[in-house]
């Protein structure tokens, strides 16, 4: 389970830091910035209630993005590990 939870992290974090990657490949397109609207939602409100930095704002987007994809990273992983158990074990 530790080890899910790890790697979900992980592909969540690759996947957060291509987008914003993309979006500077794109020109700042609208479809880019779509996927990332969970961490700029949440870079807007800490910039709203602290006035903080820009390099603070983007950190909190790509962690929160970061998340939000590794829980959707942990959710595929959690329902293909009975899969490939049951796989192997009909063989």
């Amino acid at each position: 389970m530790k080890s899910r939870l790890i790697i979900a992290l992980a592909i969540g974090a690759l996947i957060s830091k291509v987008l914003q990657v993309m979006e500077l490949l794109t020109d700042h397109s609208i479809f880019w910035m779509g996927w990332e609207m969970p961490g700029i939602s949440a870079a807007y409100l800490f910039w709203g209630a602290v006035g903080g930095s820009a390099f603070v704002g983007i950190a909190i987007a790509w962690v929160v993005n970061a998340i939000v994809y590794g829980a959707a990273a942990f959710g595929v992983l959690t329902v293909f590990k009975p899969l490939t158990l049951a796989k192997v074990a009909t063989k």
